[in-house]
């Protein structure tokens, strides 16, 4: 068993600009109707005026606010959550992990739209479930709805989502990962790492955010397996599992990415089918595909 301090810079959502909290909450519930139309009814290509009333928005809305969220038009957002879209990300990814391996990246350094180092920690501290350590969360928006972040002494421990009316369940869940620790409610403290998380203008290499991985020795390294798949990027869990030298292994992957605490820091939303098939997500498929789309439109998707 092992706990891991991670230094990184996560992955940017450009939608939360200063002021704009509750502005990024509608947002995101107008995407998600839209993309759960678009989940349903790709294969027939529906016109922006179809997507535009399901999200409950006019079309010159829906447009405007995915070029605003995703630098993407609601077309376009389409076509990247197509099963061809993510087929072809797998494709253009086989080798992704050990491309990274052969360059040298799987320790201290640039690694795409991460930056990353770490030190071993106590195991123990899994052990116990966390007894003895003070855990402060807090509520935030994000670019893919209420954000529930979690942070220790060494930074920030969880990151989770929830959906309007959920958030209470997401916290409960994410408790029970270290049911002795101490949890305190301290807003002004977690939004000082939401900020550092969904503000790309905070996004420094010289003054990466500090993550806590905590978990068992194969989970802590799914989750650093994780961090080495790059933004626009996807790998399987067949792959990971070979990756570790366990070619069978692949549930035990799954489990462990089902687990991960610190979502989408941590990309488990990267995680595909073999054949391109967006498979479960602990936090809701229609989160994953949003955040797949939205990488999508950061990294130039055509």
């Amino acid at each position: 068993m092992v706990m891991l301090a991670k230094e990184l810079a996560p992955t940017d959502p450009r939608l939360a600009k200063p002021g704009s909290q509750n502005a990024a909450l509608r947002d995101y519930d107008a995407v998600r109707r839209a993309i759960a139309f678009i989940s349903k009814f790709w294969r027939t290509q529906p016109t922006v005026e179809a997507m535009a009333d399901a999200a409950g928005v006019t079309p010159d809305e829906l447009h405007h606010l995915f070029r605003r969220w995703a630098g993407l038009t609601p077309k376009a957002f389409m076509q990247a959550l197509t099963l061809d879209h993510a087929r072809g990300l797998l494709r253009k990814s086989a080798s992704v992990l050990d491309a990274a391996l052969d360059s040298g990246l799987s320790g201290p350094g640039r690694l795409h739209d991460l930056f990353v180092t770490h030190e071993a920690m106590s195991p123990g501290e899994w052990k116990n479930g966390g007894a003895g350590t003070r855990l402060a969360f807090g509520f935030h928006p994000s670019p893919f709805g209420a954000a529930i972040v979690i942070a220790s002494d060494r930074g920030l421990a969880g990151l989770a989502f929830a959906d309007t009316g959920g958030e209470q369940t997401a916290l409960a869940d994410m408790k029970r990962r270290w049911p002795n620790a101490t949890y305190v409610e301290d807003h002004a403290r977690t939004a000082a790492l939401a900020q550092r998380v969904f503000d790309t203008n905070l996004w420094r290499a010289d003054q990466p955010l500090r993550v806590v991985l905590i978990g068992t020795d194969f989970e802590v390294r799914v989750w650093q397996t994780l961090l080495r798949i790059p933004m626009g990027n996807a790998t399987t869990y067949s792959s990971i599992a070979a990756d570790l030298d366990r070619p069978k292994a692949s549930r035990a992957v799954g489990a462990a990415v089902g687990k991960n605490p610190i979502s989408f820091v941590v990309p488990c939303h990267r995680v595909l089918g073999k054949s391109g098939a967006l498979t479960g997500y602990h936090w809701g498929i229609t989160r994953k595909q949003a955040m797949l789309g939205w990488e999508a439109g950061q990294t130039g998707f055509d």
